[in-house]
């Protein structure tokens, strides 16, 4: 199997172009967060020669394809098998004080969207999994299975923006009782038998639903909200940064993090920003770049990319931490509305990776 074939790294020229003026010293670092099947880390590794990889998947999967596409790569490249917020101790295991680049590129990948025993597609019957690690924690089926409708409701309002959510819980609920939904054909169909006529030419009924499941089950969000600012605080000085995001609620956290980095610290006030207030990154792209038309056409999955860049101007300092400590509260993703019932249990952490398509 030729993976070249069967899936197309998305923007990959302007992740190079982007990250490669950190990238060419001698002994430079970057860590691909999200390796996937490796087409980004093969490009890099092939365009700059002495550059080494650390490559992080949470899918076993991947890495064993990733390790097979890339073996004539691999004194420059050590796979790791941890989410993707565990990048500070996957560096700091490899031995590097620092790193020189870093790249994501999240969301559900090429593989896990193409195998259909992997549950994440709603067009292909399979077991309800849905698990980025499919050797741990709950599956999909499991959420299913033990959520109450209060719960349901929030996850697929919350995480899939479904304003169906309590008609998709109140179905689920009543349809379990008398068998229980253990494959996506049976999810389907109880998401389109609830569904208003009206509605169902308008979009697939069951897209928000699995998005929402697969973010609850993989702890997506409060993996990247813990991954970013630990990721950046491993960059060099004149270290860069690359994210690529495939929905809203990722780029909101990705756009959060970013914002906090490129502020200024100094109290308000203070006739003079000193040098430790000063700005610790600044910003490569203005906004969320998008793929260009053309892109677009030759890989449908580039269509809903969101990417933001940033560099490294300087180390932390004192008024940094605390800046970090006052901000360490809770934040990103909205409170749930009114009447929801409160956050499930948190999915368990497990090693990783998650995709739009690399």
């Amino acid at each position: 199997m030729d993976l070249r074939n069967i899936h197309t790294p998305v923007l990959l020229e302007r992740c190079v172009e982007l990250l490669t003026p950190a990238l060419t010293h001698e002994g430079a670092v970057l860590v691909d967060a999200t390796l996937g099947m490796g087409g980004h880390t093969e490009a890099f590794l092939e365009r700059i020669p002495g550059l080494h990889v650390i490559g992080l998947d949470r899918d076993p999967d991947a890495l064993a394809l990733a390790g097979e596409r890339l073996a004539r790569f691999a004194a420059r490249l050590p796979p790791v098998h941890t989410v993707y917020d565990g990048i500070a101790e996957a560096v700091a295991s490899a031995g590097y004080p620092h790193v020189d680049g870093i790249l994501f590129d999240l969301g559900v990948s090429s593989l896990q969207l193409d195998r259909a025993e992997r549950g994440f597609a709603y067009a292909k019957d399979a077991p309800l999994d849905m698990r980025m690690d499919p050797t741990t924690g709950p599956t999909a089926a499991d959420v299913i299975a033990t959520f109450s409708e209060g719960e349901l409701r929030r996850i697929f309002e919350r995480y899939g923006d479904e304003k169906l959510g309590g008609r998709y819980a109140r179905a689920i609920i009543a349809e379990r009782e008398s068998a229980p939904i253990t494959s996506s054909a049976h999810l389907v169909r109880v998401l389109t038998a609830a569904t208003p006529g009206a509605l169902l030419g308008q979009g697939h009924p069951a897209k928000r639903v699995f998005q929402a499941l697969r973010i609850e089950v993989n702890g997506e969000l409060a993996a990247l909200d813990a991954a970013i600012p630990a990721t950046m605080g491993t960059l060099r000085v004149g270290g860069r940064i690359v994210v690529m995001s495939y929905q809203s609620l990722e780029d909101r956290i990705v756009k959060q993090d970013f914002a906090a980095a490129v502020a200024s610290t100094a109290p308000a006030g203070l006739p003079v920003e000193l040098p430790e207030h000063a700005p610790r990154f600044r910003l490569l792209v203005k906004g969320a770049e998008l793929a260009d038309q053309a892109e677009r056409e030759r890989n449908s999955r580039a269509i809903p990319v969101r990417l933001r860049a940033a560099e490294r101007l300087r180390e932390d300092g004192p008024a940094d931490n605390a800046a970090a400590t006052r901000a360490a509260a809770p934040k990103r993703t909205a409170a749930p509305k009114r009447g929801a019932a409160p956050k499930h249990g948190a999915t368990p952490k497990t090693g990783g990776r998650q995709r739009g398509a690399q």
